[in-house]
Formats: C-alpha cells, structure tokens, sequence
C-alpha cells in the first residue's frame, strides 16, 4: 500500500471508533479592529497580573522565628560553646509559692546554681521569694509582666511588659537584669532590635523538658537526658497556673544533676555559659 493511501484511511478509523485527538472548530471571522482591540485588552489584564505577582513576591513579609534567631544569632542565644562541659539549668514562670521552694531546695542541696526566668505580677505576688533566689546565688531573667505573648502587643504594651517587670526586680533584688527569655520564646524584629538598644540579650533553649504538660518524672528526665549535649541550655519551670502541675520537674531535677554530673557536666549559670555580664 501506498503511504498516501494510509491517510485517508486514518481519517476513517478515528471517526469509526469515536477517536477525540482531532478537533475541528470554526472560529467566527473578526476584523482587524475588533482583533486590536481584545489584543489590547489581552495585554492589558496580563500585565495587571504580572505587576499583582511581582508586587505580591516583592512585598516585606515578617520573618518567621527561625529567620529572625538566625539572623540575629549574636543577640537570640539558644546554646552555648561546645568548647566546655558545661550546661545551663533554666526555670521559667517562677516564682510560685509551692514549687520554687521545692526546687530552690534541690539545687542548694547539691551545690547548682540555676537560671530563674521571673514573671513581672509573680515577683510582686513572692518578692521574698525572689529574694530567696537571689540571696543564694542564682540568677534572674526578665520573662515579662504577665507571660504574654509579645508578638501580639502593639509597640507600647510590648515596652511595658520588659520595663515594668525590669523595675520590679529592681525594687526587691536592687538590679536589673540584662538576660530576657520572651514567652513560648516568641518575639518579632522590632522587638529584638528594640531589645538590642536596651542592652538585653535574648536567652532561649535547646533543650526542652515539656514539663509544663504536668509530666512525671520519668519523662521529664528522658526529655531531657536524652538531648542534652555540651553548652546545652535546659529549659524548665518553677512555677505554673492554676491547677498546673511540675511535681515531675521536682522529682526528676536530682536525677538528671546527678547523671550530669557523673557524664562530666558542670552546671552553671546562664551569664556563666555565655561568658557575658549577669546584670
């Protein structure tokens, strides 16, 4: 068979079998004018709708949290240097009257000194408490008035949080402190680089107990055996709202001194890990 036979033939067997690859549609004839004319409107909405794509790439977006710890790594610390065995023991929320006692006990009995990350209405509510801390050689942290969290503050109420809660240690220990830890460890550039003209350096962690959730001891110890490594900071708390409970922080906290302690970690202070002034 000739190859120009195959064609028509082609034609006939997609028709027979309902074959959908070929289309034939009319067009309705157009002048010129009218085919200028949608061309124009054509090129008009398509540039529209690179200038939406281009404005919407281009516009400032926040940085998320990463961005900004990693951006402002010298100012945002989460760790400190691998070149000592030595780890940070923080507490967060305190004080409380019913578990920071509790905790202050365990460290003087086995000779550590912590980090205690104080909330402004807290201090006011146990200042002998925060006395208590202070006296026997631990250090204070600035964790805002009222454990809001700060990205949702207008610039005013955010100020507040900080200044307020920096007085209040002032009033009761004499000093303020130049260590902050922001709530849930949120905090925006502007507050950071708001932060950073009040001489604060900001302290999170890299080591989290999830204490909070009211776990026992057992799973408290995991969590944080399990990832502590040199300059680790460990993230707990001493104080907690109604009904909470951190009887798994007590419990756990003279095993995991005592395993530290026995892998050859030294435990120290936050100003002491970071190498940088206490107040």
């Amino acid at each position: 068979m000739k190859p120009l036979l195959l064609i028509p033939f082609f034609l006939v067997l997609c028709i027979g079998s309902g074959c959908t690859q070929i289309k034939i549609q009319k067009t309705p004839r157009s002048n010129s004018h009218n085919f200028s004319e949608q061309s124009k409107v054509e090129t008009v909405s398509l540039t529209l709708n690179l200038t939406d794509q281009e404005q919407n790439v281009r516009e400032r977006h926040p940085l998320s949290l990463a961005d900004i710890q990693n951006k402002y790594h010298r100012d945002i610390l989460t760790d400190g240097p691998r070149t000592k065995r030595e780890i940070a023991l923080t507490f967060d929320d305190a004080p409380d009257a019913n578990f920071t006692p509790k905790i202050l006990d365990i460290l003087k009995k086995n000779g550590v000194k912590a980090t205690f990350f104080v909330v402004g209405w807290r201090v006011e509510a146990y200042p002998d408490i925060v006395k208590r801390i202070v006296a026997e050689g631990h250090i204070l942290g600035n964790h805002s008035y009222n454990h809001a969290n700060l990205p949702k503050l207008k610039d005013d109420a955010f100020h507040e949080q900080i200044i307020k809660t920096d007085r209040l240690i002032e009033k009761f220990t004499g000093f303020t402190p130049n260590i902050v830890r922001p709530p849930y460890g949120n905090v925006t550039e502007k507050q950071v680089q708001w932060l950073m003209t009040q001489k604060k350096i900001i302290v999170n962690w890299n080591v989290d107990s999830l204490d909070w959730k009211g776990l026992k001891a057992d799973q408290v110890a995991t969590n944080v055996l399990t990832h502590v490594h040199t300059g680790s900071i460990i993230l707990q708390h001493s104080g907690t709202g109604v009904g909470g409970d951190l009887s798994g922080t007590v419990n756990a906290l003279p095993k995991i001194i005592d395993d530290l302690k026995k892998e050859g970690f030294k435990l120290v202070t936050i100003p002491e890990l970071l190498d940088i002034p206490a107040k």
